[in-house]
């Protein structure tokens, strides 16, 4: 989804990826200050499972809740869209407070229904996702001489025919003393009246503490649930809880309850406040994935450039060729000579279907400009990934306004297409507004009905449904007709020759055109194939993605290589005096998509394999197909508009009677 610069420009992603890479205060955001003895709520986040990939409630297990009710905390559209459902829960600490031995709360005796769900979710592996200060907490197990890196902890695990529940939980949070020189970067960045703290009488700042890192081990602990029949949640555990994560020894049975406890430690640390979300953001394999991108870049710059070379030298040899002769010998060469010359009275003739063909790609343009500015806002750290749900929302932004645009472009290639005629331009704009978000719209509502059917938090909820149509009609569709009104009153692309009213026939080709057309995607896809396990894995695998500066890179290099294989592709088939070119340059560059399809049915096959039940397998290749379509228009769009560009150039060129 993007596209990019030259050597200045490399200069400037260098530094944006150091500072993905290292953290830094996002523009208007700052520290939270807590003073010893502050109330530190912890909230909970949808439980997920790389086995089913569909998320459920937290509170759809019999795990304790808040005395003073479950609340939704604030969310944004993307949250909603990600299947995130972050509620308060019962865990409460007090800053630089170490606690012990605390009683949460004893659930009642599980009914068969809510021990075979728990049994159930046990099995497919799911995991609870606890936040504390915006920072999932996060855990750490040992495997041989290094340590693995989770987010979340099970809801439990199967020993033989035995279930065991993680029901003690050990907490640490990691703090770091604030300091003035993180006010006065703060100060750079955010809303001063909002972020410097009030001074003391002593004209100091007042002693304070930021949470920086927030890890948790799970523990199974048997506890006597008849010896806290009285307590109240919060109240001490009338015996010493050892946490010993290597056993397990709380089963759970049917009608018999489960009681919840928990401890507290706070250690402070070196870790700035910029810094905390390093430890999500070390992805495994990094060093494979800085390399081996570099080197697919390379590779790719260098073969781009040969096909550049090739290509300019072949047609300005056969543009010198045809212009060094006079009429007489250009009529003789005519007659003599098959090739691109040949085709000058029919090469702008319309193409079949040219309204589709106009709404695809003035959808291809929205598409690529919301990926092209999205990744860009991402790479200069307007959507790190402590940001919840922001990547999704400015997509949809993003897409929203760029109506304009697509209404704009489809509109003028539909008027050039009908030398000026601008008759129609309304019928043009409402499809380009109404074709992939009606794609979309299909596809989601019928994975819609899947996740509801399974009551999970990834549906989206009817009111969200509600608010997508209101968005969509009220600003997509009119910005859309204003870009159209617009591309109907702005002059029409002329066409630098006549075309005939009788079309040439086409001589017989020894290879279908199509079959090349098909085979041109590989090369587009090998430039993207490499960070596309590292963006599959960030969705289905529960990995943070946050190299969007590499992705930005990525993106740019797609669009060139895209536009570079359209325009050979179009100049073979010109030369083999095949003058339909305009629906093979959309799909040229356009068939990359299959080749991702196919990489994606790869990863569900290879790296997915423990993706449990059809449902999740259909959620897995509906999702891709979803994103397979967006890919082939925007990709398409390249192509077709580097094709048409091509095409106007040559043959305004050329000498003609």
């Amino acid at each position: 989804m993007g596209s990019f610069p030259r050597s200045s420009a490399w200069i400037c992603l260098s530094f944006m990826l150091l500072c993905t890479a290292h953290g830094f205060y996002l523009p208007g955001s700052y520290p939270h200050k807590y003073a010893v003895g502050d109330v530190l709520s912890v909230k909970v986040n949808s439980l997920t499972s790389i086995d089913t990939e569909i998320p459920f409630s937290y509170y759809s297990l019999p795990f304790c809740k808040p005395s003073e009710g479950v609340k939704d905390a604030a969310e944004n559209i993307g949250e909603l869209l990600m299947g995130d459902r972050i509620e308060n829960s019962p865990y409460r600490f007090k800053m630089h407070t170490n606690e012990s031995d605390i009683l949460l709360c004893r659930s009642d005796p599980l009914t068969p229904e809510t021990f075979a769900l728990l049994k159930k979710r046990i099995d497919e592996m799911y995991q609870v996702n606890l936040i504390l200060d915006n920072l999932p907490a996060i855990r750490y197990t040992k495997k041989d001489d290094y340590y693995l890196r989770w987010t979340g902890y099970p809801v439990g695990i199967r020993v033989g025919d035995d279930y065991y529940i993680f029901n003690h939980l050990k907490f640490t949070v990691l703090v770091h003393k604030y300091e003035e020189t993180n006010v006065a970067r703060v100060m750079g960045t955010g809303d001063a009246a909002e972020v410097i703290p009030a001074m003391d009488k002593s004209g100091s700042l007042p002693p304070g503490w930021m949470v920086v890192g927030f890890e948790v081990v799970p523990c199974s602990f048997k506890h006597d649930s008849e010896s806290i029949k009285t307590l109240k949640m919060h109240d001490k555990y009338p015996v010493k809880i050892q946490c010993d994560p290597t056993t397990v020894s709380m089963s759970i049975k049917e009608n018999q309850p489960v009681v919840f406890t928990y401890e507290v430690s706070f250690m402070e640390s070196d870790i700035k406040w910029p810094s905390r979300w390093d430890a999500y953001l070390k992805m495994e394999g990094a060093k494979v994935h800085w390399f081996s991108i570099l080197n697919s870049l390379m590779v790719i710059a260098f073969l781009a450039g040969i096909v550049f070379v090739i290509l300019l030298r072949t047609v300005r040899r056969d543009l010198t060729r045809y212009e060094e002769l006079d009429k007489e010998a250009q009529a003789q060469m005519n007659e003599e000579l098959s090739g691109w010359k040949l085709v000058v009275s029919d090469v702008f003739r319309a193409p079949s279907n040219p309204m589709l063909l106009c709404v695809m790609v003035g959808d291809g343009v929205q598409i690529l400009g919301m990926g092209v500015v999205t990744i860009l806002f991402a790479a200069l750290g307007f959507m790190s990934p402590a940001s919840r749900g922001a990547l999704i929302t400015g997509m949809l932004f993003f897409y929203l306004v760029l109506g304009i645009l697509a209404g704009y472009v489809g509109v003028r290639i539909w008027k050039t297409i009908k030398c000026g005629d601008h008759s129609g331009w309304i019928s043009v704009s409402w499809r380009v507004a109404c074709f992939f978000p009606g794609i979309a719209f299909l596809i989601l509502t019928t994975l819609n009905f899947l996740l509801w059917g399974s009551h999970s938090t990834g549906a989206i909820p009817f009111s969200l449904y509600v608010v997508l149509i209101l968005l969509w009609f009220c600003i997509s569709v009119p910005l859309t007709l204003v870009g159209g009104f617009l591309g109907a009153k702005a002059p029409h692309i002329e066409y630098p020759v006549r075309t005939n009213q009788i079309p040439r026939e086409i001589p017989p080709q020894k290879y279908p055109s199509w079959l090349l057309v098909l085979g041109a995607g590989t090369l587009p896809f090998g430039t993207l194939f490499i960070e596309l396990f590292f963006i599959m894995s960030s969705i289905w695998m529960g990995r943070v993605y946050y190299v969007f500066g590499f992705l930005f890179i990525v993106m740019m290099l797609l669009v060139v290589v895209c536009a570079e294989v359209s325009l050979v592709l179009t100049y073979m088939h010109l030369c083999v005096e095949d003058w339909k070119w305009w629906w093979k340059s959309f799909f040229s560059s356009g068939s990359v998509a299959i080749y991702i399809f196919l990489y994606s049915i790869n990863y569900l096959v290879f790296d997915l394999k423990s993706l449990s039940g059809p449902v999740s397998a259909t959620l897995y290749l509906g999702y891709s197909l979803f994103m397979v379509v967006a890919i082939m228009l925007a990709t398409g769009t390249v192509g077709f508009l580097s094709s048409f560009w091509f095409v106007h150039y040559l043959f305004s060129s050329v000498k003609l009677d």
